[in-house]
């Protein structure tokens, strides 16, 4: 009896491993997705890297029509839509903390990306 118990219960934690794993899985194959470009030939420069001012620059070679800047818990700090659009612009943050934010790029011809930036204290 006992060795059967002790069977069923194996078996069970083995499968509840399994279910674990693609779920995981499945949750970081999403996050890297969201990382990427939309597109392979869009290019996207941001610098300085890492940003250690409350302003950073973006260049691209396509013209971006809106910015928008989330941190880490999905909170959007900073918002902008352009009504020319740009393919250089500065991105001025109002007192921004230290860590990790994302910026999301929309271009006028539809093209998305989104970047990872980290932000440091100044020196």
């Amino acid at each position: 009896m006992k060795k059967s118990i002790l069977f069923i219960m194996s078996v069970v934690f083995c499968l509840s491993l399994h279910a674990q794993k693609d779920t995981i899985s499945t949750a970081f194959s999403r996050v890297k997705s969201t990382l990427s470009s939309k597109g392979p030939d869009i290019s996207v420069s941001i610098y300085p890297v890492p940003v250690r001012e409350n302003y950073f620059n973006i260049r691209t070679d396509r013209e971006v029509s809106y910015v928008k800047i989330t941190n880490i818990i999905g909170q959007d700090i900073y918002k902008v839509q352009y009504n020319t659009p740009q393919t250089l612009t500065k991105i001025i943050l109002d007192n921004p903390g230290r860590g990790m934010y994302l910026v999301t790029i929309l271009f006028s011809d539809g093209g998305r990306v989104v970047k990872k930036i980290m932000i440091e204290e100044s020196e």
